[in-house]
C-alpha cells in the first residue's frame, strides 16, 4: 500500500510513500503520519492511500521510503474539509500541506531537530587561524566557540544565511562538532492527572476505620472525605489540600486495598470570567423575519449567504442564537466568528447560557493545551457550537449546519501574518457552499464589498433598522478642536464641551466609553532644534512613548529603548512630546476626576489572561466608571449603562494612505457611537461627542447623520471610478531584504516578468512601501488589479502571479530575497 503524502512546506506536488503492514489499518486519508523528508523527520498529511503509485509502473518500490508512524486515531480533516483546503490553497497561491496546517492545533506536530555538538575549544583554535574573520566560515566559528550545543535552525538565524551545511560538514571531519538528528515529540497532548476513589463499599469502608482510626487519623479523614464523595473519582490534589495529607497516607491506604489511585484524562478547559444573565426578550418582527429566511435554508440543507444589516443595539446577537438553536435541534453543528478576543467574553457567556457544554472556544488568547483540547473535543464530535477568531474557521466541525461571520466588515479576519493569507469571512462563504448550509454575514456597518454584493443578488439582504425596545440612537455631536483651542476651551487633548458632558454622566452614575484608536502616552518624541523624530532601528515609524514603562516601543517590531536624554541626531536636550495615546487619555481623565474608577483597555493592558472578562465585568457592575481604550471598546459591546461616548481624535484612520481609509474610518466611528444609548429605560437622551480638525470631512458627516446609505453611495462610486475592491481583485508583490538594494533589485525583475500580462491585468511600477523598513527589512511593493469584467474567478491574475515566480525564481540573481503575494490584502501600506 501506498500514500500520498503533503508536507506544510511551499511545495505543490505530493510524495509517495511506503505503508509498512503494521500501519496499514490505521493509514487513512485525513490522517497525520510522521516520515523521512530529505535528512529530517516530519508530520505530513495523508491525502489518499492506494495499492499502486498513480501514473507509474511500480517498479522498484525499495527505493520508496516506508513511513515512520501514525499520528491520529481519527481524521483531523474529511473529504469535504480537504476540498476546502485545495480551494485556500489554489486562491491564496500556497502549497495544500501550508494550508492543511492551519487545520491542526499548533504544537501537535512530530519532527526531527538537527542538533550540533561542540568541541568549543577546537573551533576556538580554528576561528584563531582563520584570515577573514566576517566570512561565513568565521561567522559561524565565532558563534559555534562560545556554545557546547546549538540547534541548527537558530545558527542558522545568527549567522543569517541558511546553506551552512557544506561548512559543518567540513568541521564535522575535523572532529570540531558532530551533528545529530533528534526527533521531538509533539510540544502539546492530552493532559494526564491522578483521580483517587475508594476500592471497597462504604459499609466495608466503616468497619476498617476503627482499626486504622488509632494509628492513622490522617487516613480516616481521607477515607471520610471520599465517602462524602459517594464513590465519585476525585483529584488527587484536591483531596490532599483538603484533608492536608501526605502522599505516604495514601499509599497505605491504597495497600490495604481501600481506594484505588489512578491516571485519567483532563479536558484543559478555557473559561471567561464575564458571566451574564439570561435576560427576558421578545423577539421584534424583523429578528423574526431575519431568522425565518435563514432557518428556511437551515432546514432545506441549502447554501445562501445573508447579509444581515442592523443597526447598533438592533439584537442581532439573538438573531443568532435563534438560527444556532435550529441547527442543533436538527442536530447539526454551528460556527460563529468574531473578528477578535475582545468580543469573545459577552457572545461567549450568552452562547453558555444558552448551550451550555455544547459551546467550544478557540482563539489566541488561549493556552497551547486549551486550544488543543477544545480541538480535540471538536474533533469527537462532543461539542456542536464553536465560537471564535478567524483560526477558528478550521475548527473540526461535522455536519455543518449554519456558519455566521459577526462584524464581517473587520479586517482582523484577514490573515496577513503567516501563509495561508486567507480572508475568513470569504473563506466561510466558501466553507457554507461546500457543507451545503447559510452563511450569515452580520454588520451594522456592511464591508462595500459585501454591501455590494447584497444590492447585485449575489447575497439576500436583512435589514434590523431598529433598536431592541425601541431604544433612541445617540445623539452625535461634533466639537472642532480648532475652533475651541482658538476659543481658550482645550484642556490638553479634551475639549471642555467633552470635560462637561463626562461630568454631567458620573454625577448620574452612567458608564461612559473614551476612545482613542492609538496605544502608548505620546506617539511621536521631536526634536524642537533639529525637527528630526525618534525613528524606530528596524522601522522606518517614529518610537512611541510608554509612561508606565517609562520606555520608547516600536508598535511594528516591538523593539524598545529608554527615554533619551537628549537628541539622537543632534544631542540638543530640547525635546518634545507629541500626539496622543490611549495611556495619555487615560493620565488625564484621572487627573480632571480623580474620583472616578478608570479602566483602560488596550493590547498592553489585556496581556494577562482573563484581564479583559475582569474588566468588562467591572464595567458592567458599575464597580468602573470610565472605559478608556483603542478600536476594542468599540465592537460588540453592550452595556445598558454606557450614555456617553467621546471620541478623542476622529482622524487617526483618516489620514491612512489606504483606498479603505475613509471606510474604516465611518466604521470605527459608527460602531462606538453604538455603544451609547443600548437601554429604553435609561431616562436621558445618550450621546456621542467626536472631536476633529477636520469636522467637514464627507465620512465625518456621514456619521452624524448616521446615513449609511449615502456614504457607500459614494464610496461605491470612488471605487468603481479607481479600480478597486469590489470591481476590481488586487493582489500586493512585497520583497523584502535587510540590504535596500537587493529588495529593490527583486521587485524590478519581478516587475519584469509580470509585464508580460499587461495587457489583462493593471500593474503599477515598483515603488517603495509606504512603510520603508519594517523589522529590518526594506521592502517595495507592486499592486495588480484585474478586472472582475474580463477575469471574474481571478484566474488570469492568479496564473500571471505564479507563473512570473516561476521565471524569477530561474532568472534573477535576487531569488535568495523573500517575496511574498497577498490576494485580497486588506491594506496596502
Amino acid at each position: 500500500m501506498f500514500a500520498e503524502i503533503v508536507f506544510p512546506l511551499p511545495f505543490r506536488n505530493t510524495f509517495t510513500y511506503l505503508i509498512p503492514h503494521d500501519l496499514e489499518e490505521y493509514a487513512k486519508p485525513g490522517i497525520r503520519t510522521s516520515a523521512p523528508f530529505g535528512k529530517r523527520i516530519l508530520t505530513g498529511f495523508i491525502i489518499s492511500v492506494s495499492p499502486k503509485i498513480e501514473n507509474q509502473s511500480l517498479g522498484d518500490t525499495g527505493k520508496i521510503k516506508p513511513l515512520k508512524d501514525i499520528i491520529d486515531a481519527i481524521p483531523v480533516f474529511t473529504p469535504t474539509g480537504l476540498k476546502f483546503h485545495k480551494w485556500l490553497s489554489e486562491y491564496y497561491l500556497c502549497s495544500l500541506g501550508e494550508s492543511l496546517k492551519s487545520a491542526v492545533p499548533q504544537g501537535s506536530e512530530v519532527e526531527s531537530k538537527r542538533k550540533i555538538i561542540i568541541d568549543s575549544e577546537f573551533c576556538s583554535k580554528i576561528f584563531a587561524g582563520e584570515k577573514n574573520k566576517n566570512s561565513l566560515s568565521g561567522k559561524l566559528l565565532k558563534e559555534l566557540s562560545v556554545r557546547d550545543e546549538i540547534n541548527l535552525g537558530y545558527l542558522q538565524r545568527l549567522v543569517k544565511k541558511k546553506n551552512i551545511y557544506s561548512q559543518l560538514r567540513t568541521l564535522e571531519k575535523k572532529g570540531a562538532v558532530t551533528i545529530l538528528d533528534e526527533i521531538e515529540n509533539p510540544k502539546v497532548k492530552p493532559k494526564n492527572s491522578k483521580f483517587v476513589r475508594l476500592a471497597k463499599n462504604i459499609s466495608e469502608v466503616y468497619e476498617a476505620i476503627p482499626e486504622i482510626e488509632n494509628r492513622s487519623p490522617m487516613q480516616v479523614r481521607i477515607l471520610l472525605e471520599l465517602v462524602s464523595k459517594r464513590k465519585k473519582p476525585e483529584l488527587l490534589s484536591a483531596i490532599t489540600k483538603k484533608t492536608k495529607s501526605s502522599k505516604s497516607s495514601f499509599d497505605s491506604l491504597e495497600k490495604k486495598g481501600l481506594i484505588e489511585i489512578f491516571e485519567k484524562e483532563v479536558e484543559r478547559k478555557y473559561t471567561e470570567e464575564y458571566k451574564e444573565e439570561m435576560p427576558e426578550f421578545e423577539l421584534s418582527e424583523e429578528q423574526k423575519n431575519a431568522i425565518e429566511s435563514v432557518a428556511e435554508s437551515i432546514s432545506l440543507n441549502k447554501f445562501k449567504t445573508f447579509l444581515l444589516h442592523g443597526i447598533t443595539g438592533s439584537g442581532k446577537t439573538q438573531v443568532y442564537i435563534e438560527l444556532i438553536k435550529q441547527a442543533v435541534s436538527k442536530n447539526k453543528s454551528a460556527l460563529i466568528l468574531v473578528p477578535e478576543i475582545s468580543l469573545t467574553p459577552q457572545i461567549t457567556s450568552r452562547l453558555y447560557n444558552n448551550f451550555g457544554d455544547e459551546v467550544t472556544v478557540i482563539h489566541s488568547r488561549m493556552s497551547l493545551g486549551e486550544r488543543y483540547d477544545s480541538w480535540r473535543k471538536v474533533l469527537k464530535g462532543k461539542s456542536k457550537v464553536v465560537i471564535g477568531a478567524r483560526s477558528a474557521l478550521f475548527a473540526p466541525l461535522k455536519n455543518v449546519g449554519l456558519i455566521v461571520v459577526d462584524e464581517e466588515h473587520d479586517a482582523s479576519y484577514k490573515q496577513s501574518d503567516t501563509i495561508p493569507k486567507y480572508n475568513a469571512r470569504d473563506a466561510s462563504i466558501v466553507l457554507g457552499q461546500l457543507n451545503s448550509c447559510p452563511v450569515l454575514l452580520g454588520s451594522a456597518t456592511p464591508s462595500i464589498e459585501s454591501m455590494y454584493n447584497a444590492r447585485s443578488g449575489k447575497y439576500e439582504l436583512l435589514k434590523l433598522t431598529h433598536r431592541i425596545d425601541n431604544a433612541k440612537l445617540p445623539e452625535i455631536t461634533i466639537v472642532d478642536v480648532i475652533a475651541e483651542r482658538k476659543k481658550r476651551r482645550m484642556e490638553n487633548i479634551f475639549s471642555r464641551t467633552l470635560l462637561e458632558k463626562i461630568n454631567s454622566r458620573l454625577s448620574k452614575n452612567e458608564g461612559v466609553i473614551i476612545l482613542q484608536n492609538r496605544r502608548g502616552f505620546s506617539t511621536q518624541i521631536y526634536c524642537n532644534d533639529c525637527g528630526e523624530l525618534e525613528i524606530c532601528n528596524n522601522c522606518s515609524v517614529p518610537m512611541v512613548f510608554h509612561i508606565n514603562k517609562n520606555i520608547m516601543e516600536c508598535h511594528y517590531c516591538g523593539f524598545a529603548k529608554e527615554i533619551p536624554g537628549s537628541c539622537s541626531h543632534c544631542g540638543s536636550i530640547n525635546l518634545k512630546h507629541f500626539g496622543t495615546g490611549t495611556e495619555k487619555v487615560e493620565d488625564e481623565i484621572e487627573y480632571y476626576f480623580p474620583d472616578a474608577v478608570v479602566n483602560r483597555i488596550d493590547s498592553d493592558s489585556i496581556s494577562k489572561k482573563s484581564s479583559l472578562s475582569k474588566m468588562l465585568l467591572e464595567f458592567s457592575k458599575g464597580e468602573t466608571d470610565i472605559l478608556v481604550g483603542t478600536q476594542m471598546v468599540s465592537k460588540g459591546l453592550d452595556f445598558p449603562r454606557v450614555t456617553l461616548v467621546g471620541v478623542i481624535s476622529a482622524e487617526t484612520s483618516l489620514w491612512m494612505p489606504d483606498f479603505r481609509a475613509d471606510e474604516r474610518t465611518f466604521q470605527l466611528l459608527t460602531q462606538v457611537s453604538g455603544r451609547a444609548g443600548r437601554s429604553a429605560e435609561s431616562s436621558s437622551t445618550s450621546e456621542v461627542i467626536i472631536q476633529t480638525q477636520n469636522e467637514k470631512h464627507f465620512t465625518l458627516r456621514k456619521v452624524v447623520q448616521n446615513d449609511y446609505e449615502g456614504f457607500y453611495l459614494k464610496e461605491i462610486a470612488d471605487r468603481e471610478r479607481m479600480g478597486f475592491p469590489p470591481f476590481t481583485r488586487i493582489c500586493l508583490i512585497e520583497t523584502k531584504d535587510e540590504k535596500e538594494e537587493k529588495a529593490k533589485g527583486a521587485i524590478n525583475d519581478f516587475y519584469k516578468e509580470l509585464r508580460v500580462y499587461k495587457k489583462w491585468l493593471k500593474i503599477t511600477n515598483p515603488t517603495a512601501a509606504i512603510i520603508a523598513r519594517l523589522k529590518g527589512f526594506y521592502r517595495f511593493h507592486i499592486l495588480i488589479k484585474s478586472s472582475k469584467t474580463t477575469d471574474p474567478g481571478g484566474a488570469i491574475l492568479r496564473k500571471a502571479v505564479l507563473e512570473s515566480f516561476k521565471e524569477f525564481s530561474k532568472k534573477s540573481r535576487f531569488r535568495d530575497v523573500k517575496l511574498f503575494y497577498d490576494i485580497d490584502p486588506q491594506s496596502i501600506v
